[in-house]
């Protein structure tokens, strides 16, 4: 009896750190989902083109197509993740999306036809998207207020470390062979996925709950905004994601392996920036860092067209690589602001942002990719528009600010 009793004021009041330890397993579940379905699935991709096409697996038009279809899959995934998450709950279907992933890598180490592959390459963007959508919205409901942006930037710092494996692991994988590789990174994400298995928070009936069973929910004018800011900021991340190694490379002359080592910066960024943007969020609230970070990006993505020296295509590399998942735990926590009383509600709005964010980048990547080819070939115009779309970005969220004021 004594023993029972024991037990039970032991779970009525936890150890002190207890609630600590929680929170990091989450943060881990959840650092390892973001890694396995956004960094390995994506980025992973990008050094094994020369691969593929060195090996004679696919031509090069061909590989296009396959990079094309995990952009495909990943809206898919985020236009399908809450009605997926209603139908088997999201952390079951979180646990799927890994799973997904990893049998992605398995089944692409056999080219059994582009079909094969442009399926599964769609299923790992697929898994992305369903990922991106849930990962956090099941985590940040059960964390402290003061602790969601760090937490956040955890969560979104496994696609830094996507990035970074895409210049350093792939490239030592490959000594092995092609067929080795996708193995290899088949093993490294079913091993995240072992690890993220029993460390996510448990679900609750609320969250459950079909969100057709949800009271409907007014969304504000600065929701909404939020929602076109992350969109435009996605078409202010593509000139990087896309061409910043390319342009150093051919556009300045100086070589591939000059263009490799900006990638490699960008990736050091993409690791260490989410760490700190969700700190920010935590010091100076949502809100205000997210200003901050408008107006810090906007200037970092226009700086090649003000200097190409190196020190400043070295600033400009970090810290756009820093914003390409830092931007995600301030939008978050922003939400988490507007949204301050229904979980439901939240995972919408955060839906929405993601559905935002992959069709204007799907659009930007595609739409600089036409201009680029009608200028000849000047990237400089593409970092002006795409610093354009920032500074829209800060425009509307001062505006805003300043009829706050006024009201």
């Amino acid at each position: 009896m004594t023993k029972t009793k024991t037990k039970m004021e032991a779970h009525l009041h936890p150890r002190p750190g207890s609630e600590s330890q929680q929170t990091w397993r989450y943060a881990i579940a959840g650092l390892s989902a973001s890694l396995v379905g956004l960094g390995l699935a994506r980025f992973s991709y990008t050094p094994l083109i020369p691969a593929l096409i060195a090996a004679k697996w696919f031509s090069a038009s061909d590989v296009v197509y396959l990079g094309a279809a995990n952009l495909a899959g990943y809206l898919a995934g985020a236009l399908a993740a809450r009605a997926l998450a209603t139908r088997i709950g999201a952390i079951r279907a979180l646990r799927a999306m890994m799973l997904l992933a990893t049998l992605s890598f398995f089944a692409s180490a056999t080219p059994l036809a582009f079909a094969w592959f442009f399926t599964w390459r769609f299923l790992s963007g697929f898994s992305g998207g369903v990922i991106m959508v849930l990962a956090a919205s099941v985590i940040l409901p059960h964390i402290s207020a003061a602790r969601r942006g760090i937490v956040g930037g955890v969560i979104f710092a496994g696609v830094g470390l996507g990035v970074a494996a895409s210049g350093t692991l792939v490239p030592l994988l490959l000594q092995q062979g092609l067929q080795q590789t996708w193995y290899g990174l088949g093993a490294l994400s079913a091993g995240l996925t072992f690890v993220s298995w029993w460390n996510w928070p448990a679900e609750t009936e609320a969250e459950a709950a079909p969100a057709h069973q949800a009271k409907p929910h007014h969304t504000s004018s600065a929701a909404r905004a939020l929602l076109v800011q992350y969109g435009l900021n996605a078409v202010a991340l593509v000139p990087h994601m896309v061409f910043i190694v390319d342009f150093v490379a051919r556009g300045l002359g100086q070589g591939i392996a000059a263009g490799s080592r900006y990638w490699v910066l960008y990736g050091i960024g993409a690791i260490v920036g989410p760490l700190v943007t969700g700190h920010l969020g935590d010091r100076s609230g949502f809100g205000p860092a997210l200003r901050a970070a408008f107006l810090i990006e906007a200037a970092a993505v226009l700086l090649p067209t003000v200097s190409s020296a190196p020190l400043s295509l070295i600033v400009s590399s970090v810290v756009v690589g820093g914003f390409t998942p830092g931007i995600v735990p301030l939008v978050l926590g922003r939400i988490h602001e507007l949204v301050p009383h229904s979980a439901e509600q939240q995972r919408t709005t955060w839906s929405h942002a993601t559905t935002s964010f992959a069709l204007l980048q799907a659009a930007a990547a595609y739409g600089f990719s036409w201009i680029y080819a009608q200028t000849g070939g000047d990237y400089l115009v593409l970092f002006g528009l795409a610093g354009g779309a920032m500074v829209l970005a800060l425009a509307i969220d001062l505006a805003l600010a300043l009829a706050a004021r006024r009201s």
